[in-house]
């Protein structure tokens, strides 16, 4: 795919700064030894994201990169994200707008597509920054044979302010493990090998909330991740996303992926702490009894008895008479 400048792209309103009127340096046709850039190939999976999805576009778009190859998988969304995307056909590699079994089922969709060196998703709330391409290629040339290339992550809002910045982090498959507290890794900052995707066979379609955390757990069983300061992503956090929306579900899923591969005690650790805050403990207790039945008999918490969510105040007179 022959990359686009700002030029190229259909003119914005009231939009600057970086992918507006900003786009990334604009790279020679081969690597500076000769070799060809490698191609890296990043899928969009929406659904109903008009307000952030021609950010997301923009920013792969304008990555500069001779490599590209850019797959958006819409699932059948009528909020007029198809209107945005339609506008960047010409640059986009293939996609399609179609119901689908969820955000995991249109990654892998779009993956099987592709015929890159180096995968990654990219959500359509996200967005690379500047040379994150660049810098993906730099190390795949350095470490060609690693699982994983992952970078910084800005978490910013919705406005665009700076939030926090998540930098990778224990990257063993059993500091993985610990996830969040021991090690981990933004997932728009992340991308992977082809061929080891292809190897451990994709994404678990069955997972919603923790999907990357279960590639991370496998592609580590596979070989080693690479790591760089620079920053490659960043990440809106709104209210309506999934990890925000539902996280009571979100750490259902890792809990069970931690008891699935082995690492019970950090699933215990996991649960204890989050029954220590008030505002989670009663959603993760649902969540568990409800999606992950399998694993009840090794969360004996699960089968204690239900204190009430609030005291009647006839019982309160009662007391005080």
């Amino acid at each position: 795919m022959n990359y686009p400048t700002v030029e190229d792209l259909p003119t914005t309103v009231n939009q600057t700064g970086w992918p507006w009127t900003e786009e990334s340096d604009l790279l020679p046709a081969q690597m500076s030894d000769g070799r060809p850039w490698p191609r890296i190939s990043v899928v969009t999976p929406s659904y109903n994201q008009a307000q952030y999805i021609e950010a997301t576009i923009r920013s792969v778009l304008l990555q500069g990169y001779p490599n590209l190859e850019y797959f958006v998988m819409d699932g059948g969304s009528t909020d007029g994200s198809v209107d945005i995307i339609r506008r960047y056909d010409a640059w986009i590699s293939w996609w399609v707008s179609e119901p689908d079994r969820g955000q995991t089922h249109a990654i892998n969709k779009g993956l099987g597509q592709a015929t890159g060196q180096i995968f990654t998703w990219l959500n359509s709330d996200d967005m690379l920054l500047p040379n994150a391409l660049y810098h993906v290629a730099a190390m795949y040339a350095q470490q060609p044979d690693a699982v994983g290339w992952a970078g910084g992550c800005y978490l910013i809002s919705p406005d665009g302010r700076l939030l926090t910045t998540e930098m990778p982090r224990g990257l063993t498959q059993p500091e993985l493990a610990d996830w969040y507290h021991t090690g981990y890794i933004f997932q728009p900052s992340c991308f992977f090998a082809a061929a080891a995707y292809r190897k451990i066979g994709g994404l678990d379609e069955s997972l919603h909330y923790a999907m990357d955390f279960d590639l991370w757990i496998r592609l580590a069983a596979e070989g080693e991740y690479v790591a760089t300061d620079e920053i490659l992503a960043a990440a809106v956090i709104h209210d309506e996303a999934k990890s925000q929306a539902q996280r009571a579900d979100m750490h259902a899923e890792t809990i069970a992926l931690q008891i699935k591969y082995g690492y019970e005690e950090l699933a215990a650790r996991r649960v204890t702490r989050l029954m220590a805050q008030p505002s989670l403990s009663r959603q993760i207790k649902k969540a568990l009894r409800t999606r992950l039945s399998p694993i009840k008999q090794k969360l004996p918490f699960l089968h204690e008895e239900q204190p009430p969510l609030f005291i009647p105040m006839s019982a309160i007179t009662e007391e005080t008479a």
